[in-house]
């Protein structure tokens, strides 16, 4: 690595941890008030996550109670009719599940929710 790439990975392993911790602490309350909210969309298996910034649950049983039979196409239409980017969980060896990351501020966590289930909810209807 470059001296300025060392000279920064020192700075991270020595330096000021206050930030780290912040973000740590930030990131568990997103965890804590997001997992409920999507582990009651209808037909989502979740284990709560340990360590991650992401949620990665099963959604087989959304994609059946919607009328879907793969990941791909449900992921699209999410992005498509509610406007949700989420990440398929096909690359990671997990084809029916879909990843959620919960990087962002809470209102816009808060937002996407509604739109997955209001997306379920009319999907379900027909």
């Amino acid at each position: 690595p470059t001296a300025a790439s060392q000279y920064a990975a020192l700075e991270a392993l020595t330096g000021e941890q206050d930030s780290v911790e912040m973000m740590r602490q930030a990131f568990e309350e997103r965890l804590n008030k997001l997992y409920p909210l999507v582990a009651a969309i209808p037909g989502v298996k979740l284990t709560k996550p340990q360590g991650a910034f992401y949620l990665f649950p099963n959604v087989s049983g959304t994609m059946e109670l919607c009328g879907y039979d793969n990941v791909t196409s449900f992921v699209n239409d999410l992005l498509e009719d509610a406007l949700v980017a989420t990440v398929t969980g096909a690359g990671f060896g997990a084809p029916e599940n879909l990843r959620i990351s919960y990087a962002a501020d809470w209102d816009t966590l808060e937002e996407a929710v509604k739109r997955i289930s209001e997306f379920v909810e009319k999907k379900r209807k027909k």
